[in-house]
């Protein structure tokens, strides 16, 4: 695909990218296409990002972006990180710890277990 100039840029989660797949693959349908020749029809790069999503997003996409809200009013959250969490749904302080080690902080147990509290809640 070819991008002529990016218009704005945002940061999402594997269940918002589902959704907006999703509502895509539901306006192909709305202008004509057959259902039999969506799958053919798709490209691969969306077709591998709709296998990806679906096999990967743990949350919704209502979910996943409340989620991230609460992670924004921990002290030393950035929204990127907030969103691989999202995704990455950790269950142990070393998942956690994995996903700050490019940061130039280090987190205390405390701040580990607020974050593994905020997870423990959009668990189903």
């Amino acid at each position: 695909m070819i991008v002529k100039e990016v218009i704005s840029e945002q940061v999402l989660t594997l269940a918002e990218a589902k959704e907006i797949l999703k509502a895509l693959r539901k306006s192909g349908q709305e202008k004509g296409e057959e259902e039999g020749t969506e799958e053919e029809e798709m490209r691969y790069e969306r077709r591998k990002a709709s296998e990806h999503t679906a096999k990967f997003a743990k949350l919704g996409a209502k979910e996943s972006r409340a989620l991230i809200n609460e992670l924004l009013a921990l002290e030393k959250m950035k929204e990127e990180i907030g969103v691989r969490i999202a995704d990455l749904m950790p269950k142990s302080k070393s998942e956690v710890r994995a996903i700050y080690a490019k940061e130039r902080y280090t987190l205390t147990e405390a701040n580990i277990e607020k974050i593994l509290d905020c997870v423990a809640k959009y668990e189903s």
